[in-house]
């Protein structure tokens, strides 16, 4: 038999949890809890499609659940014996089927499948209906956004605290650079749904957050606008520090008021007579 096939063989668990890099600071560990994904090398001269049938049949039988993170790209091509090109080939077209999501410095992780659908909807639903669209979404965040606050508060985890502690450092140090800053941002909202630890409730802020981007762009442009976010991001995040439900809740709603007056200042300027405190 040959040797790739035998490799072949083995048992390669994808799945890399919160916990598992929680506990292990380096490399990736098999999960023996449960049912785990079987792998074989392959050989083909289109292998990302190989790689992608093969992730794709384990989170159908179960094997990958939405929440598990993959390992890096490195760990990847070494587990299914290509280059990091392929590897990086067949994650992209997981992503565009809507079944796995980058995000900055935290990895790739497995969606439920729907987030992408919802997620494309929204953002026709937001173009066809501009300039109502950014209102209605401005409203379903004012629902969402102080319940999971609060939930977090209560739920979060030390790997969920670490990301929004770095996403608030990045932001300090951001300047000038708008894409550092709103990338941060984005990190920040989706590690708090994170730890409201509830798998639909991060589907949906996600399916939300990112249509929001053009306006995080404008906001970033007023003056004073960033310094605003910061402090109540900060604000926010000490709430959750302290395990206080209600005092996080109050936070996010500032913060989404502050950047609801922000998003509506004309021509880039704060409204008169409205003062925020720093």
């Amino acid at each position: 038999m040959p040797a790739f096939e035998q490799r072949g063989r083995s048992r390669l668990d994808m799945r890399y949890s919160s916990q598992t890099m929680a506990s292990r600071s380096a490399g990736w560990a098999p999960h023996r809890a449960g049912g785990s994904a079987v792998y074989k090398l392959v050989r083909s001269s289109r292998l990302y499609e190989q790689i992608v049938q093969q992730i794709e049949e384990s989170i159908v039988s179960g094997s990958l659940k939405p929440g598990d993170q993959l390992p890096a790209e490195r760990e990847l091509a070494q587990r299914f014996g290509v280059s990091r090109t392929a590897v990086r080939e067949a994650v992209k077209a997981l992503r565009e089927k809507g079944l796995v999501e980058a995000y900055s410095g935290r990895g790739t992780f497995i969606t439920d499948g729907t987030t992408q659908a919802v997620r494309q909807s929204l953002d026709l639903m937001v173009k066809i209906g501009q300039p109502e669209g950014s209102t209605h979404l401005a409203e379903v965040r004012a629902i969402l956004e102080p319940e999971i606050a609060a939930l977090a508060a209560t739920r979060i985890q030390d790997s969920e605290l670490t990301t929004m502690r770095e996403a608030v450092t990045v932001m300090d140090r951001a300047g000038q650079d708008p894409d550092a800053y709103i990338e941060a941002d984005l990190d920040f909202h989706l590690a708090l749904a994170e730890g409201a630890a509830n798998p639909l409730i991060l589907s949906l802020l996600d399916s939300i957050v990112g249509l929001l981007r053009e306006q995080r762009l404008r906001i970033f442009q007023v003056p004073g606008g960033p310094e605003r976010g910061q402090v109540h991001h900060k604000r926010i995040l000490e709430a959750v520090e302290r395990h206080d439900a209600e005092g996080a809740r109050r936070a996010m709603r500032a913060h989404l008021e502050q950047v609801r007056e922000d998003s509506q200042s004309p021509g880039g300027k704060r409204p008169a007579g409205r003062q925020h405190a720093n």
